[in-house]
């Protein structure tokens, strides 16, 4: 078995613009293992300004995992948990190797079968939420058109920069579309201050919004714990669970701030075994959860989609389509409606 890495920047169609500001281009790095003359294809999804692990020894590291492939995927990700988009990608590969290893039909590197599902068969569609990036309010509104177009019945807006007119946007939606006709669900970012999020937890539940993803900067843990106990708004955690890489770390800060929900982003959370510790603590305090991707290239959704598929989900998930780029990888994923399918070979 021999490993390998090499860089890859995703271009976007469109710059996205988040609190953070606007992202033109992304990089990722694909991971890979030769074996029986075989290649087998993860990705460690890098979210620079985001990830926990956005260092200067990434490379580094990388060749280190390359170096030590023998280890094994379970010894690898233990060795990573500073590491988390590595863990993903050292996970994918592996999982790609163990469910295609004696398929004598296995060609689709980039898009492998990796778990048995309805969805992974390409006979059941995981629903969606569709998502609003930030920009003129001109951009939004056409955003929105499209996705209640296609037939999107939760939609997903990025709020914290002008929230003014943020605010104006979600009253006129709520006014042509009820609370169960339309979920609306926004995600700050940590865009507030303490003292704004108040206010503005109020103003979303006066127009019933499904839920809020992290109104504060993550880190403030009790202010966060503070908001969660009184707020009228559910309290989604993102940011606030990148970088608690224990198990007995997640449970405690689950303890402390009782979200209401939180969202697991496998690239950012250390992937799934990462995200499977973190909704054991979820569960311990009946908190529900949902998966969301992070810009990953067409590679890294096809193992959270396929994964998140025999978590049998409940509710829609943010599962984008890697529409937003250029210059993607081929791929079985698609939309129809507000619905994500892998197609059939």
């Amino acid at each position: 078995m021999k490993a390998s890495f090499e860089p890859y920047i995703l271009k976007f169609k469109n710059p996205s613009g988040t609190s953070r500001g606007v992202l033109t281009e992304k990089l990722t790095y694909l991971f890979k293992i030769e074996e029986d003359g075989k290649e087998y294809v993860g990705e460690c999804g890098l979210f620079k300004g985001l990830s926990f692990d956005d260092r200067p020894d990434y490379e580094e590291k990388l060749q280190w995992v390359c170096d030590h492939i023998e280890l094994g995927v379970d010894e690898l990700w233990n060795q990573l948990r500073e590491w988390p988009s590595i863990q993903f990608g050292v996970e994918q590969v592996f999982q790609s190797v163990s469910a295609n290893r004696y398929n004598d039909k296995y060609t689709d590197k980039l898009n492998p079968d990796l778990y048995e599902s309805a969805f992974s068969t390409g006979d059941k569609g995981i629903q969606t939420n569709g998502l609003i990036w930030m920009g003129s309010v001109d951009f939004m509104r056409e955003q929105i058109k499209e996705k209640l177009g296609i037939g999107f019945k939760c939609i997903k807006l990025k709020i914290g920069v002008d929230w003014e007119n943020e605010h104006h946007i979600l009253q006129q939606l709520r006014t042509e579309f009820s609370a169960e006709q339309l979920e609306l669900r926004v995600d700050a970012n940590g865009g507030f201050t303490f003292e704004e999020a108040k206010v503005v937890l109020q103003q979303l539940a006066d127009l019933q919004i499904h839920s809020i993803e992290q109104p504060i900067k993550a880190g403030q843990i009790e202010l966060m714990t503070t908001l969660c106990a009184s707020t009228p708004t559910p309290i989604a955690l993102d940011e606030e669970l990148i970088g608690v890489v224990h198990q007995e770390d997640k449970f405690k800060l689950i303890e402390k701030i009782k979200p209401q929900y939180i969202i697991l982003k496998p690239s950012l959370v250390g992937g799934i075994r990462g995200s499977l510790e973190w909704i054991n603590a979820a569960d311990t305090y009946e908190i529900p959860f949902w998966i969301t991707s992070a810009l990953e290239s067409n590679i890294g959704l096809n193992a959270i989609a396929q994964w998140t598929a025999i978590l049998y989900p409940e509710m829609p998930q943010g599962l984008g389509t890697g529409g937003l780029f250029t210059n993607n990888f081929p791929s079985r994923l698609e939309l129809r409606g507000e619905y994500l399918f892998r197609n059939k070979q």
